[in-house]
């Protein structure tokens, strides 16, 4: 109930209004069964417009400090991100890294929409880093297809370290479903869930049209914060053009 107000009444309609969004291929989205959303992560507003242009409800798996804070604010934060479909997830170590994956898979069996960032954390820059294997486990396990999602502006819309959202205009581009029944039963293999994950990034970068970059976003992310600490200039990441995904011979990018 709170996410059909939320999406209808409350917040969606005033997103729709002061955020114009250009949607294309949001048919590929399957009308049942579970389906991962892989998209981009530019800023926090993609997790609010994806599910507003989507007619079935999404699920993200959300870390778990947005439910654990203490006081008016934390039972305020709780009772939203719940109400919006968030679900709690330890990022904390190998075991509950697991037990993520456990409940994504979960939630794919029971049919739902799981949306995920591959890249495990949102971007520094804007652009394209390198995927997370999690999506691809997920994806072998629940035997469901991934469909990439791409949206473009939100940055401009709500950049890093703003409090006030920026009128202005953004896109959303669906790609076709990503179909790896080819892979079946071979999830726990690291190369083909290598391959997989490069394959839906190559396919992200190819909507997106950002600058791929072959490093995880969240060392790139740690490195920034290191150097800034040590007072030395910040030096930039250079991106790579996309001859640097690599795939296992045979796959293609959708």
């Amino acid at each position: 109930m709170v996410y059909k107000l939320m999406k209808y009444v409350f917040l969606g309609p005033w997103l729709r209004l002061l955020f114009p969004c250009k949607v294309t291929g949001v048919e590929y989205i399957p009308a049942e069964g579970g389906v991962i959303l892989a998209g981009n992560h530019i800023s926090v507003a993609d997790s609010f417009f994806t599910p507003l242009y989507i007619k079935r409800r999404v699920t993200y798996l959300a870390k778990s400090e947005y439910f654990t804070e203490k006081g008016v604010k934390g039972t305020l934060k709780r009772w939203f991100f719940s109400g919006v479909g968030q679900v709690p997830i330890d990022r904390s170590g190998a075991s509950a890294a697991r037990a993520s994956l456990d409940t994504g898979v979960r939630l794919l069996k029971q049919g739902h929409i799981l949306g995920i960032y591959p890249e495990g954390t949102r971007s520094p820059d804007a652009k394209l880093y390198k995927g997370k294997t999690g999506v691809a486990r997920m994806a072998l396990e629940a035997n469901v297809p991934v469909v990439p999602v791409a949206m473009i502006g939100t940055d401009k819309v709500n950049p890093i370290g703003s409090k006030i959202w920026r009128p202005g205009r953004i896109k959303m581009v669906v790609g076709r479903p990503l179909d790896f029944s080819r892979y079946e039963g071979m999830a726990g293999d690291r190369f083909v869930e290598r391959s997989m994950t490069d394959e839906i990034m190559y396919r992200l970068m190819e909507l997106s049209g950002q600058q791929y970059v072959d490093k995880y976003a969240a060392k790139v992310k740690e490195d920034l914060a290191n150097q800034q600490a040590a007072g030395a200039s910040v030096t930039p990441v250079e991106g790579r053009g996309p001859g640097t995904v690599t795939r296992l011979p045979g796959t293609k990018a959708g």
